[in-house]
């Protein structure tokens, strides 16, 4: 019994390890693919060379990756990869883009497991929720939900999104803040 049970684990790991192995660079690459396409729709117009950064603000355990962009070696702006804990599926990540100013040029969901219907209106091809950020600069727009006296028009009956989607854009905000900082410092 012991001997058939061992025949059967081992099996199982193998076949386990195949279809890892099988699967593993068809998934990364499915990944780089939609990261990329992710930068160019929050980064219209970009065209030059992107420097991966990777920053933890203060009150953070984990880092998030910026895509500084370069055009002729001048800070075009960044696309920045950031997500929040808050949300109502739990955690999930959007690509933001800015400007060299700030100002938010563009978003988009890259995951997120939202109620259907509700929560997941912050996908840009399910309403408009997350154009009401694009042109704006966190240090004129307030990123929080009109309920806790900020700018932004919640999706209706998902506040809990529609706040995760502004932890989120803040900590993009922030973390952008802080890289161009610390590049300025070198």
């Amino acid at each position: 019994m012991c001997l058939v049970l061992t025949v059967i684990s081992v099996a199982a790991a193998a076949g386990l390890a195949a279809v890892y192995s099988l699967t593993k660079d068809p998934i990364e690459a499915s990944q780089n693919k939609k990261r990329t396409e992710a930068i160019n729709q929050v980064l219209p117009g970009f065209s030059g060379t992107t420097e991966t950064v990777k920053v933890c603000l203060p009150e953070d355990k984990d880092s998030v990756t910026l895509n500084m962009a370069y055009v002729d070696g001048e800070l075009f702006g960044a696309a920045v990869e950031t997500y929040t804990l808050k949300g109502f599926g739990g955690a999930f990540s959007i690509m933001v883009g800015f400007d060299k100013d700030g100002n938010i040029l563009g978003t988009a969901v890259l995951n997120a497991s939202e109620t259907p219907g509700l929560g997941d209106k912050i996908n840009a091809d399910k309403s408009d929720f997350s154009k009401q950020f694009e042109g704006k600069n966190p240090l004129d727009f307030m990123l929080k939900v009109n309920k806790d006296g900020g700018d932004v028009t919640p999706i209706t009956a998902a506040t809990i999104s529609s706040r995760a989607y502004c932890d989120a854009v803040q900590r993009a905000y922030d973390s952008f803040v802080l890289a161009k900082k610390e590049d300025s410092n070198e």
